[in-house]
């Protein structure tokens, strides 16, 4: 399943323009929630792709979330999102983005406050049958309920129940709309230009987008390898320190059932030698087991049995 992040804005702040830069949804239904795929650049699987001879690439890509509002109901509906992105009005004439932001981590926190209550009334009710782990995980949520009450955070809090999905202990990203940060909406215009018009415009300097992307790698500790063939080169994101099995795993769950072993090469090798042949006559391309962990630029080839 793609890695999923949220987006949140106050009014006006730009929030669905950036949602529709990032994955070209096309979405602007005011009121509405958005969902789409945010692709993310990748040089490197561009020049394995070329060098391969692949007739399609394939970038690895992130689920992406735009609620319509900060509601406690409209906001729990980022519960599983791996990370949230807070824009940030800096273009209004009385923009300042750093309360905006306060305001936003206030209104996750009311948010998770609401999720807890809301739990915890329902636990009551159970806990009457009796049941010791229900009365346990009431009396935990009474005191989480304090905490957060007395103006605590969720994340101040250690070993959380799993099923709280709390809002507030997941990776925050502002992301400024102005001319100290982002302009959301050049990069809409730019994301709808051919690409070589696009960085034409750019002069060399760098997607803003790109930068979100990378931010949002960082936040969430990832890295990617690549998959390369004929058919079709693709990049794919893992968690730092996954292994090759969660790497099958993430291709498809057939191959991660019939993982045998897994051919391993770095990206730079393979494009400086030029084919997988060379590299393994090389000895650059090893044979890993279930096990190794997955470093970001490795080209796997998982050999499988079903």
């Amino acid at each position: 399943m793609a890695l999923s992040v949220g987006i949140v804005g106050l009014p006006g702040a730009g929030k669905t323009t950036l949602f529709n830069a990032l994955t070209g949804a096309g979405a602007f239904e005011y009121g509405k929630e958005h969902v789409g795929m945010a692709a993310i650049a990748d040089e490197r699987l561009d020049r394995v792709a070329a060098v391969i001879g692949s007739a399609k690439k394939t970038p690895a890509a992130i689920r992406v979330v735009d609620v319509p509002g900060t509601g406690a109901q409209l906001l729990g509906n980022l519960r599983q999102a791996d990370a949230i992105l807070a824009v940030l009005d800096g273009f209004s004439a009385n923009a300042a983005p750093d309360r905006d932001l306060e305001t936003l981590k206030l209104e996750l926190q009311v948010a998770d406050r609401d999720h807890v209550e809301r739990r915890l009334e329902r636990l009551r009710k159970e806990a009457k049958s009796g049941d010791p782990g229900k009365k346990a995980e009431a009396a935990r949520l009474e005191k989480l309920l304090a905490h957060v009450e007395a103006d605590g955070s969720l994340a101040d809090e250690g070993d959380l129940p799993p099923e709280l999905e709390p809002l507030t202990t997941k990776p925050l990203i502002p992301i400024v709309n102005g001319p100290q940060g982002l302009d959301a909406k050049l990069e809409l215009e730019l994301a709808e230009l051919p690409e070589e018009e696009a960085a034409a415009f750019r002069d060399g300097k760098p997607s803003a987008l790109a930068d979100v992307a990378g931010r949002l790698a960082d936040a969430l500790d990832l890295v990617t390898f690549i998959t390369a063939g004929d058919t079709e080169s693709r990049a794919w994101t893992l968690r730092r320190g996954q292994t090759a099995l969660d790497a099958a795993e993430t291709i498809h769950s057939d191959i991660a059932r019939g993982f045998i072993r897994a051919e391993v090469i770095r990206w730079d090798d393979l494009v400086r030698l030029g084919s997988h042949a060379r590299a393994a006559a090389e000895g650059l391309q090893r044979l890993e087991g279930k096990s190794y962990v997955v470093s970001d630029g490795d080209v796997l080839n998982v050999r499988f049995n079903i």
